[in-house]
């Protein structure tokens, strides 16, 4: 399908442009450590925070989920802070700088992305209030300001500040007695100018409200004090016009909400005696890292705004001044407090393949042949349905299963929990460091234990990102082994709102990998000789590089499909610049961060790489080579980034039966086409959005896939 590229939508923001694209003259040999043959990873990853802002203006998605687009612009960025800027000012702090194939320093990469970012959080601002606000107020949803309260609103406002607000909130006065407040991470607080002397004679002229965490940010106002609609007010708002109750007999000269955001990474040494103990001490630390980023009220006079500051160590290009809440990310609370259906995504109901919709139990139907699950459009169920008849099931003697982002109170832990009620050798390989879901693991992990389940941390300095379900059963007098690999996670809600694969065997090699795995993770011994499966740290980097190489023998016969979520290893991308000089198409679909630049003359003339957002995350990966017609076809739990390929505990499985190669190549071109939601990497680091030529048909490849397994549109 032919689609033009509409230059329209970003035009390099996001991205150090590069040195200019020069030819190389003919038969001189590319160097291919070229520092401009490379794009910086946290500029990349700056670049997919604001196509994910960009959706915010798409009319194609509903009202406030185009709000809630704008959020999640918000949380990424809060994270991209707290980690990505908090780890190069780190190593700038203690003199570690580590300079990446870009050849970019940390100082002048915290330069570029404080531009940057200034410009992306401007632009969120003015798309909240000049584009969502007043679509929103012509749908009847209001955010009602303090200067459009009528009285009985003032009253009601009034009336929930004293009863809900003011008995939970602790004002602070600065002065000797009373030092600056350790603030917590991202909280809300307020920076309050005084005149006047209090009780005690004191005269501090300033003072600090934390809001509390527990209080709601946005409050639905009762529809008996107001004329229609929804109608909703910010607990900034309440704040604001009720400061003087916190300070009595004192004028208040001016209250301005401001936001700090701290590091929140973990560090955690290798030697630890006891993980656990260790990162619930880490856990308790993170909530007061130093500061990265201060969001101040952009109507905050510029003394109070220095006094922050200096009071948190930051500089000028660390401030963020902004034109309306400093917390945009609660707006979320949107979609629980306006039921309005019209506005929002329609619901469907995700299918169940035909081969397990019988009353057979899932072990028959994995029997018949292998089964692959395309997450959110086909049902998570079936992989809880496996685990609780595996629980239940007197064949069964033992479950093994891999567990990082899975909810302490899901269904895929009560049913580990009741399989070892029931006797059975159950073994939970819990990861405590997946990111901000360290304090859940160790409550589930907690959890486990009580039931009787035999739980490990994995291996220390290699984090167990594998999904992976081993279920030994009794079968006609032998063993065998069921299994469940996935590119994602056993959260059940996320696998409505994340795309993934889950894939279901009894192929006994794919077993046998499988149990050696678990034995590496839970015991102790040198690798073990795996059959089918590639894993980290030990084959799966060196497998994919042997992969890339065979295709590039081919020529221009070869063809590779890669979806991702991110690629920055560097020997991946030396790889597939060869193949592209060999002739060998390559297709990337890399959802985030890139740091491979395509479509160079002489160097990677022959690769493309698209980025699609759109409604699901886009988290399946997936590996075809075309191997001259007969393809190979993997879907992993990995990216191609350094800590996946070399630092952590990684699975790629092969799909081996020609019915389910042939779908996922089915679902890799049906994303090759999208001419809707899919952004080009351009050479010089930008991304232009793709449009259908006139009269095109559209292809959302999201919206393909919706309606193709589940029949909506």
């Amino acid at each position: 399908m032919t689609t033009e590229i509409a230059n329209k939508s970003t035009t390099g923001e996001g991205q150090s442009v590069p040195a200019p694209i020069d030819v190389p003259p003919i038969g001189e040999v590319i160097n291919l450590d070229a520092r401009e043959n490379y794009f910086n990873r946290e500029l990349s990853q700056l670049q997919f925070n604001y196509r994910v802002l960009k959706q915010a203006l798409d009319t194609t998605h509903p009202l406030i989920n185009r709000l809630m687009f704008c959020c999640i612009f918000s949380s990424n960025m809060d994270e991209f802070f707290e980690i990505r800027v908090a780890g190069l000012r780190q190593q700038i702090k203690y003199g570690r700088e580590i300079v990446g194939a870009d050849g970019i320093m940390p100082d002048q990469a915290l330069n570029e992305i404080s531009r940057i970012a200034h410009e992306y959080i401007n632009e969120q601002y003015d798309i909240l209030n000049h584009v969502l606000i007043p679509e929103m107020e012509k749908e009847n949803i209001h955010f009602v300001r303090r200067r459009e309260w009528t009285p009985e609103q003032a009253e009601w406002v009034r009336n929930y500040f004293d009863d809900e607000i003011l008995p939970v909130v602790s004002p602070i006065g600065l002065d000797p007695s009373h030092p600056f407040p350790r603030l917590v991470n991202k909280s809300l607080n307020f920076i309050v100018e005084l005149d006047g002397k209090d009780a005690f004679g004191r005269e501090t002229g300033m003072a600090i409200v934390p809001a509390p965490r527990s209080l709601p940010r946005l409050v639905r106002l009762p529809d008996d004090v107001c004329s229609g609609g929804e109608n909703l007010v910010f607990l900034s708002s309440m704040i604001h016009a009720h400061t003087d109750e916190l300070f009595p007999g004192m004028e208040v000269k001016g209250c301005y909400q401001f936001r700090l955001t701290r590091n929140a990474d973990l560090e955690l040494e290798d030697d630890l005696e006891d993980l656990a103990s260790a990162l619930r001490g880490e856990l308790l630390s993170r909530r007061f890292g130093d500061g990265v980023r201060l969001e101040v009220a952009d109507n905050c006079p510029q003394e109070l705004v220095q006094f922050l500051l200096k009071e948190f160590g930051l500089a000028e290009k660390d401030l963020y001044q902004v034109n309306g809440p400093v917390n945009l990310t609660r707006l979320m609370a949107v979609t629980g407090l306006v039921d309005r259906s019209d506005l929002t995504y329609s619901g469907f109901s995700p299918t169940i393949p035909k081969q397990i919709r019988s009353k057979e139990t899932m072990f028959d139907a994995i029997r018949k042949r292998p089964i692959l699950l395309h997450h959110p459009f086909e049902s998570f169920a079936p992989v809880v349905d496996l685990l609780r008849q595996a629980a239940k099931d007197p064949q069964v003697l033992a479950i093994r299963q891999t567990l990082y982002r899975t909810g302490a109170n899901s269904e895929i832990v009560e049913a580990l929990a009741d399989a070892a009620r029931r006797g059975k050798e159950v073994t939970a390989v819990v990861e405590l460091r997946a990111r901000f879901s360290e304090a859940e693991n160790l409550e589930l992990a907690s959890r486990l234990q009580e039931a009787g389940v035999i739980v490990v941390y994995g291996v220390v300095g290699y984090k167990t990102h594998a999904k992976m379900i081993l279920i030994v059963r009794r079968e006609e007098g032998r063993l065998r082994r069921y299994v469940h690999l996935g590119t994602g996670n056993y959260h059940a809600v996320n696998a409505r709102l994340y795309t993934d694969y889950s894939f279901m065997t009894c192929d006994e090699s794919i077993g046998d990998d499988v149990n050696k795995l678990f034995q590496q993770l839970t015991g102790m011994g040198k690798a073990l000789k795996i059959k089918k499966l590639f894993h980290a740290p030990f084959t799966l980097h060196q497998r994919l590089l042997s992969l890339i190489e065979r295709e590039a023998e081919l020529g221009n016969k070869g063809w590779i499909i890669i979806k991702i979520n991110a690629l920055t290893e560097t020997r991946l991308i030396k790889a597939l610049y060869s193949a592209s000089q060999a002739g060998v198409k390559v297709d990337l679909i890399v959802r985030g961060i890139c740091s491979l630049r395509p479509g160079v003359p002489g160097l990677s003339d022959n690769i493309q790489v698209r980025s699609i957002v759109g409604r699901f995350l886009e988290h399946t990966r997936a590996y075809y080579f075309g191997n001259n017609g007969e393809p190979d076809v993997y879907c992993s739990s990995a990216d191609c980034m350094e800590r996946n390929l070399l630092s952590r505990v990684e699975t790629a499985f092969p799909i081996e039966d020609s019915k389910l190669i042939a779908r996922v190549r089915e679902n890799l071109d049906t994303y090759l086409a999208d001419n809707c939601q899919s952004w080009m990497l351009q050479p010089d680091g930008s991304y232009i959005q793709n449009q259908p030529l006139g009269g095109e048909e559209r292809v959302a490849s999201q919206l393909v896939l919706l309606e193709r397994l589940t029949g909506k549109s």
